[in-house]
């Protein structure tokens, strides 16, 4: 079959015409015949048995009756009225009934013809199916047809409109008739031999029309590891390709500032997951391709100080570097941070936020143009077109998933060739997701904290125990330590989050009075500058707790702080209250946070609680988080494009992921062009992926 005809415009098919057509773009975003055959059923009804009515349960379940009508009337009820027929077979009668449509059903229904009727049955003074699906027996007979029933993606507006299940059914099983069924297969026969897998054209037709139970397995199996086969083909090809072309600057020194840091400056010993990383990380730098490297580690793991040795060996190598953080907070503290490490070093770094004053600007412009200013720290504002390098050697960005791609290039272009490049994030991203969000950039991972760390406890305690809660805090502020205490802020219900952050607040208030504890607090509705007053006045050590809504989860360093509470727990997802959890800990006391809820809790809110009492583990954490709420989510809204799938998921299919990694790096380190004669349909769908990006939204 000629692979064009594939992209024919949905209307075309016999069946569809205009309106439909409008409609099925609008709602489903179908445009093409490919569209519609990658339109995957989400679930299948089993339809290999009629029952007889006799046999009929009362466990509200599907099935499938032949049998007659032998009489239809109109019942008046409270609202309007509804149709009843009553419907027999050879072993007893049952009832059928309509609430809408009714003028259609009478005037279309034959009498005392054999029917298959399919629907759920409710029981009450005997059986009945409301709205069943209804077919003459000699109808049946003849249509394609198979045991397991699938149910498509649907909306209320295709409902309401009058395409039903069934109607997208029967346009599907048009298209396999226009197609005659066949269509090209895009893996090479090795991987189709080295896995056993099935057809294309078997596959598709099993995924809409299944016979068996085990056809169709197979048939997800085939496809799912063909969506994910492309994906990694993309991902890894794209890298491979930039190592190859991008040539990167080769730091081959290792240098006096680098090496004197390293002997004479580090306030403690590296962990092994530190020197692993850093040793990745200069393997990188000492080759001639640009570094694209994404380094993970959890909140406090120190990946600061990583950051820190590698901006060290791009100056020795004579070149500037710069560190970008999405908010001014977090840049201010990477600058601090950074100035103390470098104390007592010959190194200039400079702080570029929205706030820098326009002389102090002017200033940092000059140095960075005629290379007297080694490091800059700031936000976006290290993006803007002015701000231009003598030579940028080194870009580390942290927190990626708040930069869009598109901020990436402008860094690149601050220099003849892109400078490398660093991504950081504390957001613990599973395996899985790395592999396939990410696939393109090298992955690092810090996995141990630093010695002296002693890991966070955590405990969950309902609202009812709140005085023994209040006493522990008497007793941690006895000792000299600080208090968090964290409401949840859900934009919908602004009013409300007040009024709960309130209530809280004064009942700490009642609890802890003046002059004995002083309490700072902070929220959303605050004027920027008092946020900061009352945030400074925590970190100097001036009040003993403060009183919050999440504002706080970015970043803030406060080594004294021993203890959060985390207020209608529930509330939170998984990562945050991982997020928050890690706000505590950073000094050299035991820390603890407590989840405070109320008794009702739904099961995710129980599972994600569970979690955060079982582990301290981000990874471990990140995986639980992904199969609670998916990948879309997790990622927040830039990235979810990329996981468009059209019958794979990432979590549950995780070793079929696995797997059509491990054939692509294969297949690419055997041939990496593609241009063998026995890849040449892969080479061949590949290029049509690229030609056509409907096939599959993700490649992005």
């Amino acid at each position: 079959m000629n692979p064009n005809v594939l992209q024919t415009p949905i209307e075309y098919l016999k069946g569809v015409g205009p309106n439909r057509g409008e409609l099925l773009r609008k709602e489903l975003g179908i445009h093409t015949y490919q569209d519609l055959l990658n339109l995957f059923p989400h679930r299948y009804i089993d339809k290999t048995r009629f029952y007889k009515i006799s046999e009929l349960q009362r466990n509200n379940a599907d099935v499938q009756i032949v049998g007659k009508i032998i009489h239809l009337k109109t019942v008046e009820q409270k609202k309007g009225k509804r149709l009843v027929a009553t419907f027999i077979d050879d072993t007893g009668k049952m009832q059928l009934v309509w609430f809408r449509g009714q003028k259609w059903i009478r005037e279309n229904i034959k009498i005392n013809e054999p029917y298959v009727i399919f629907g759920r049955v409710n029981y009450y003074n005997g059986f009945s199916m409301p709205h069943p699906e209804m077919e003459l027996l000699s109808t049946y007979e003849k249509k394609l047809r198979t045991a397991m029933q699938p149910v498509y993606p649907s909306t209320e507006k295709l409902s309401t409109r009058g395409i039903t299940n069934k109607t997208t059914s029967n346009i599907i099983q048009q298209l396999f008739i226009e197609t005659k069924g066949q269509f090209l297969d895009t893996l090479s026969s090795t991987i189709l031999d080295d896995l056993k897998l099935i057809s294309k054209s078997e596959a598709l037709f099993n995924i809409h029309f299944p016979k068996s139970q085990e056809l169709l397995a197979k048939s997800q199996f085939r496809l799912k590891f063909e969506e994910l086969f492309y994906i990694q083909l993309q991902l890894i090809s794209k890298n491979m390709l930039r190592k190859r072309k991008i040539k990167g600057y080769p730091f081959n020194q290792v240098g006096s500032y680098f090496s004197q840091f390293y002997q004479e400056h580090l306030p403690f010993e590296l962990t092994n997951a530190q020197k692993r990383v850093i040793k990745e990380i200069r393997t990188d730098l000492g080759s001639n391709a640009q570094m694209n490297r994404l380094l993970q580690g959890d909140v406090g793991s120190g990946k600061t100080i990583v950051a820190l040795m590698t901006m060290l060996l791009a100056i020795d190598n004579g070149f500037q570097a710069c560190l970008m953080a999405p908010t001014e907070i977090l840049a201010t503290q990477h600058f601090h941070g950074l100035v103390e490490l470098l104390i007592d070093m010959p190194i200039t770094i400079q702080l570029l936020t929205g706030s820098t004053k326009t002389s102090k600007r002017k200033e940092i412009h000059a140095d960075l143009q005629n290379g007297q200013l080694h490091i800059l720290i700031g936000t976006h504002a290290v993006l803007e077109d002015k701000v231009q390098f003598l030579n940028l050697g080194l870009a580390i960005i942290d927190e990626q998933h708040r930069f869009g791609v598109a901020q990436r290039s402008k860094l690149w272009h601050k220099n003849e060739q892109p400078p490398h490049i660093l991504v950081m994030t504390a957001t613990p991203i599973p395996r899985t997701l790395a592999m396939s969000l990410y696939g393109d950039l090298d992955i690092s991972v810090i996995d141990e904290l630093p010695p002296g760390r002693k890991s966070v406890k955590t405990v969950h305690r309902y609202d009812s125990n709140r005085l023994k809660v209040f006493q522990f805090i008497r007793d941690e502020i006895k000792l000299g330590r600080q208090i968090y205490v964290v409401y949840p802020l859900i934009q919908e219900s602004e009013k409300m989050d007040y009024k709960d952050l309130m209530d809280g607040y004064e009942s700490i208030v009642r609890e802890f009075p003046m002059p004995e504890y002083q309490i700072s607090i902070v929220h959303g509705q605050m004027k920027p500058a008092d946020k900061d007053y009352e945030m400074n006045r925590f970190v100097k050590g001036e009040t003993q707790i403060m009183v919050a809504t999440t504002v706080i989860e970015v970043g803030v360093n406060v080594p004294n702080a021993s203890v959060m509470i985390i207020e209608s727990a529930e509330r939170f997802g998984l990562s945050q209250l991982h997020q928050l959890r890690g706000r505590v800990g950073r000094g050299a006391e035991q820390s603890y946070c407590i989840l405070m809820t109320s008794h009702k809790l739904s099961n995710d809110s129980k599972t994600r609680l569970e979690t955060m009492v079982r582990t301290n583990d981000g990874f471990e954490i990140a995986e639980v988080d992904l199969k609670l709420r998916g990948p879309g989510d997790i990622m927040g809204t830039q990235q979810s494009g990329v996981l468009n799938l059209k019958i794979a998921d990432i979590v549950k299919d995780n070793d079929i992921l696995k797997l059509a990694r491990q054939f692509a790096i294969k297949l690419l380190k055997d041939d990496p062009t593609l241009s063998k004669e026995a890849n040449r349909i892969i080479r061949f769908t590949y290029s049509q992926l690229a030609k056509y990006k409907n096939i599959w939204n993700y490649i992005s």
